[in-house]
């Protein structure tokens, strides 16, 4: 078998622009041109899915580059197809980076008779070949588990840190960290360490799904700029209501940092027409025309990130060494000058 020089990666439909920013970042990261596998991804006039891969993969360490975001059943499957691909055209190893996990939500029977969705995502993508992946922020730690392969599951909580140390400078002392639900707080906890940060809680209780009866600020917000952090933004409901509540509360300000802007149906014109002073979200999903027009929505970079860690996976490093701030800080050199 001949030797894997280089990484080599492949990206689906779901998120075209993130897949060349991280091919251009592992560019400067190598010194030499790292492309995108050029691949014919496309759909019969029956909406199946073909895949036809152009190059040459027989002994490549091959990475997938495909959120499994709306529209989520032909993200998958252009994964699971692209996977099988690969594995018949003898590449060594395929990894599947995911940014964005769909089905996620889906991870416990919350009542009799309810599929574990996530259970069932994990055994297709491990059946279709894929032997390794990487992700952002899964909507709860117990999906790893899931896998019968390696996860590598990535934190938008240092890239935060670094945003916020940078647009709240000379405010830190007045910041606080607010998570909108119970389950959340592990989250938002760590944001707030890393940032010197005291924490609150926005307890919700719904008397049925979807609608928010009643929500309380556990914590003192007066005269403080509060920070929503949350894994998941999708009609943006929860989230606006949330910072209702905060500056009813004696909030100076609010603003939201959340890892995947899913932003589906009304969730933009909320946020337009919310107290909330900023959202900012991660390029996980690709954004919407809609989203990207937005004054009070902004978008950071993972690629940076992604890139770093797709070549730890390569040369066989730590992955989990981005979870330091003094490790991802050179990453985003010049991104974020020092606070």
């Amino acid at each position: 078998m001949p030797a894997m020089l280089e990484p080599k990666l492949i990206a689906g439909n779901a998120n075209q622009p993130l897949a060349r920013a991280i091919a251009r970042r592992m560019s400067m990261h190598r010194g030499m041109s790292v492309g995108l596998v050029e691949a014919r991804v496309e759909r019969f006039n029956d909406q199946e899915i073909f895949v036809e891969v152009y190059e040459n993969v027989r002994g490549e360490d091959m990475f997938i580059i495909q959120p499994t975001s709306n529209p989520a059943n032909d993200n998958l499957m252009e994964l699971l197809i692209i996977a099988d691909a690969l594995r018949r055209s003898s590449a060594s190893r395929i990894t599947a980076v995911i940014p964005y996990f769909g089905y996620a939500r889906q991870d416990r029977r919350t009542k009799a008779r309810t599929p574990i969705s996530a259970k069932l995502v994990a055994n297709l993508i491990h059946e279709a070949g894929i032997e390794r992946v990487l992700t952002l922020d899964l909507h709860a730690a117990q999906i790893q588990g899931f896998f019968d392969i390696p996860v590598d599951n990535l934190y938008a909580a240092p890239i935060f840190a670094l945003d916020i140390a940078h647009h709240f400078r000379g405010q830190l002392q007045d910041v606080m960290v607010v998570s909108p639900d119970v389950g959340g707080v592990a989250r938002a906890r760590e944001l707030a360490q890393r940032i010197g940060a005291p924490l609150a809680i926005v307890d919700k209780r719904r008397e049925r799904a979807g609608e928010v009866s009643e929500m309380t600020v556990i914590g003192d917000v007066t005269g403080k700029t509060c920070i929503i952090v949350d894994d998941i933004c999708d009609t943006a409901g929860t989230l606006c209501k949330a910072a209702e509540v905060l500056m009813e509360g004696g909030a100076k300000e609010v603003h939201a940092y959340i890892s995947h802007g899913v932003l589906s149906g009304p969730a933009v014109g909320r946020i337009e027409k919310s107290v909330m002073k900023s959202l900012v979200i991660t390029d996980s999903i690709q954004p919407t025309a809609a989203v990207t027009a937005c004054p009070n929505i902004r978008i950071v970079p993972t690629a940076p990130m992604f890139a770093q860690a797709i070549l730890n996976i390569w040369n066989g490093t730590s992955v989990s060494s981005l979870f330091d701030h003094e490790t991802l800080t050179p990453i985003y050199e010049g991104m974020y000058s020092a606070a």
